[in-house]
């Protein structure tokens, strides 16, 4: 497995460097001016100054020469300065990635706790009034645009009913907590801060509600597919005629089986929430990446539109691996070469 692992390490830098290359020649292609980040509107009309801005950010430079230099830069993890925040794009990053891996992590607990859920219910009560509203339940968040099911949920129980707070990962008025590892509720945690621990993870849950949501669907019918095949094994039956109680049959013999399959489904799932929670993001004002490429791809801003592609590329990535990684230490039956 080790030898397998490394194979497919060596082939993540190799990867990366193609999306790289499709991203940057398809940012070259849009209509917009960059400059327009760069330079106010006042004085596009000077010379001078557009000259200046053009050779400061390497815009005098033809299209061979800009990859050339972005190319051997990325090789020295240097991602270019972003247009609006005049930073380092890695930085920016990794000062909002926390935010988005914080609310990521909360949507996929939540989809996979109701979504595995959900789809035992189905199938222990398939065709019955709980198998209806499950498949109903999966299908509207599935179906549903997230930024209007955000909207909605955050105006009835926001606003109407006052359950959750507002946007935002903390209120104006709570500092947040020593940052540790960028994950306000666990810092708080780490900190014995309980009530900015509680405020962190009550405006938490609404948007992971809202994200997760829009994944139970896959989870819920995935499950439910697998288990009623499952459970029409003939070990399954053996189980039953030994006297095994229905809930051990279904948990410890038919569940574990068919949750082999789910497995690949929760691993991409986590890698397209974390590029995927643009709107929910732009929703609920969470400072993460979603914000972050929302803003860049307004401005036109470049190196931080490719940088955003290339974590979300390096996500996906990474998940397939640790994927194909778990498949093969839960079955047996596959072996990693």
């Amino acid at each position: 497995m080790l030898r397998y692992i490394f194979r497919r390490l060596i082939a993540v830098p190799l990867l990366l460097l193609g999306v790289a290359t499709v991203a940057f020649f398809l940012s070259q292609t849009t209509r917009g001016d960059p400059l327009s980040a760069v330079v106010p509107e006042r004085q596009m009309n000077n010379p001078e100054i557009v000259a200046a801005a053009k050779e400061r950010w390497g815009l005098d430079k033809t299209l061979a020469e800009r990859y050339v230099i972005y190319v051997s830069n990325l090789a020295r993890g240097d991602l270019g300065t972003s247009f609006t925040t005049r930073r380092p794009v890695s930085a920016d990053l990794a000062e909002r990635l926390p935010a988005t891996f914080e609310l990521v992590l909360a949507a996929m607990t939540f989809a996979t706790v109701v979504g595995v859920g959900l789809g035992v219910l189905s199938a222990r009560y398939q065709n019955g009034p709980i198998d209806h509203f499950s498949r109903i339940f999966a299908l509207l968040g599935s179906s549903l645009p997230v930024f209007w099911s955000g909207l909605i949920l955050l105006y009835l129980l926001t606003v109407q009913l006052g359950w959750f707070p507002g946007p935002g990962r903390l209120s104006a008025h709570t500092p947040p907590p020593p940052p540790i590892t960028g994950l306000y509720t666990l810092d708080s945690l780490l900190t014995g801060n309980i009530p900015v621990f509680l405020e962190s993870l009550h405006r938490l849950m609404l948007p992971a509600i809202v994200l997760g949501w829009s994944v139970v669907g896959v989870i819920t019918r995935l499950v439910r597919s697998s288990l009623l095949e499952v459970l029409g094994q003939d070990y399954i039956r053996t189980a039953r005629a030994k006297g095994a109680l229905e809930g051990r049959v279904m948990i410890h013999h038919a569940l574990r089986n068919a949750l082999i399959p789910t497995l690949t489904i929760i691993g991409f799932a986590f890698a397209y929430l974390i590029t995927g929670a643009v709107l929910t993001e732009a929703v609920f004002s969470w400072p993460g990446i979603g914000s972050y490429a929302v803003s860049a791809a307004r401005a036109l801003d470049y190196p931080a539109i490719i940088g955003v592609t290339l974590l979300g590329s390096l996500a996906f990535l990474l998940a397939n691996l640790a994927t194909d990684i778990a498949y093969g230490l839960v079955n047996p039956k596959v072996k990693l070469q």
